[in-house]
């Protein structure tokens, strides 16, 4: 008789809906034992169908309500990026100042961004006090968001051809105080995080993506960034006022000496964003210029015009979570959009799952999978898999919505009996 013991391997699901997972996803993870030894990743749990909306708006200038929606997070990413491909078909011209107000609402966005997912990472190890001491943070930069915009969350602040509200002398000193906080309460977020034992214990060696890997999957942003690829689209394709700003990308070597590509240097890379972003912000307020806000500040002027644009355009900015792309298509005579396709980072980076939960245990997937920073409203889309077949088909709008009627009809047939 053989003493071999037999292997033995089984599927776990994880999610849609998990208390370690803080968006509707699920992970079909294969397991043997407490390993994992195979990833399957099921997107399409929030599927909106915002581009089908955003083309079927009277106009483009409507449809920037619905980009300030893709997701709570990155309410001026996306906006930023759907105007600048506008502008790009238009052909219109931004001014100087509203390029440098977008730069700076970028940034704090960022700050935002970054801070809100250390807070997440904080937690989804167990370390409550640290999620709550960053959350506090956090709250510094929710409340400058409102005084310059009027709202904590969706900042209303982009438009076709510049920006919606100025950045006034008055508004200065408040911007200030809030930079002067953060950069006041950086060197304890870096010992909490960098020094904690911890938390190098949970994340050193967690989710590894090596360098040649993020490459080959074509992953983007912090996450990219981590893992040692320089890439950085302010920097490579700098656009607005980052042109003039010097952005450098960040790697965690400039700290470690080293790139390993895990849960421990996307937190690096995080934090010394947010210290980037301080300092883009300071040199964007230092040099600000003076002028209008807006190409076209009348509707009716601006509307006539995009009427009149025809062409194709793909734009893109670096959100807090990578590489945001926009592509938009315009037809003269028509003031709606032909067509409106969204590429946001973290569809992008869902490539890496696979890589980076291969060979760890079952403990380590939410904070390894929460290193990706994952927005799942941003990159979601709708898929519809015949059992039979095993063939795939995306489903329109049009689609959608019948299916949607018939099941209300159906609903409420069962209801009359």
């Amino acid at each position: 008789m053989s003493n071999a013991i037999e292997q033995t391997s089984y599927t776990l699901p994880l999610g849609p809906v998990h208390p370690a997972l803080h968006e509707p996803i699920r992970l079909d993870l294969s397991i043997d034992g407490e390993e994992i030894v195979d990833v399957d990743v099921a997107a399409g749990q929030v599927h909106r169908g915002i581009e089908w909306i955003g083309m079927n708006r009277n106009n483009p200038v409507q449809t920037i309500y619905l980009a300030e929606r893709v997701c709570g997070i990155c309410s001026a990413c996306h906006p930023y990026a759907f105007v600048l491909a506008i502008e790009m078909a238009a052909g219109i011209e931004v001014p100087p100042r509203a390029e440098y107000i977008r730069v700076i609402v970028a940034e704090i966005e960022r700050i935002h961004s970054h801070l809100l997912w250390a807070g997440v990472a904080g937690h989804e190890i167990g370390f409550e006090s640290l999620f709550y001491y960053v959350w506090q943070a956090r709250e510094k930069v929710m409340d400058l968001t409102e005084y310059l915009t009027g709202n904590r969350n969706s900042k209303a602040m982009y438009q076709i051809g510049g920006i919606r509200r100025d950045i006034t002398e008055e508004q200065l000193p408040a911007i200030r105080e809030a930079l002067d906080y953060y950069k006041s309460v950086f060197n304890e977020l870096q010992t909490l995080f960098l020094n904690d034992r911890t938390v190098r214990m949970r994340t050193r060696g967690v989710g590894i993506i090596p360098t040649e890997e993020a490459k080959k999957l074509c992953i983007v942003g912090p996450t990219a960034r981590a893992s040692g690829v320089p890439i950085d689209t302010r920097q490579d394709h700098a656009y607005s006022g980052y042109a003039d700003l010097n952005v450098k990308a960040i790697t965690p070597d400039v700290v470690t000496g080293e790139v390993v590509g895990d849960v421990y240097d996307r937190i690096i890379v995080r934090l010394l964003e947010v210290k980037q972003s301080i300092e883009i912000i300071e040199q964007g307020i230092a040099t600000m210029p003076e002028g209008p806000l807006l190409t076209e500040p009348k509707i009716a002027k601006l509307l006539a015009l995009l009427k009149k644009a025809e062409g194709e355009a793909v734009a893109r900015v670096e959100a807090p979570r990578g590489e945001n792309l926009h592509y938009v298509r315009m037809n003269a005579g028509s003031e709606a959009l032909e067509a409106w396709k969204i590429r946001a980072p973290t569809y992008a980076n869902l490539q890496a799952a696979k890589t980076m939960l291969m060979g760890q245990q079952i403990a380590d997937v939410p904070i390894a999978f929460a290193s990706l920073d994952p927005c799942m409203s941003c990159s979601n889309r709708a898929v519809v898999v015949d059992a039979n077949s095993g063939e795939k088909s995306c489903l329109d709008g049009d689609q959608l919505h019948a299916l949607s009627v018939e099941k209300t009809r159906r609903l409420q047939a069962e209801l009359a009996r």
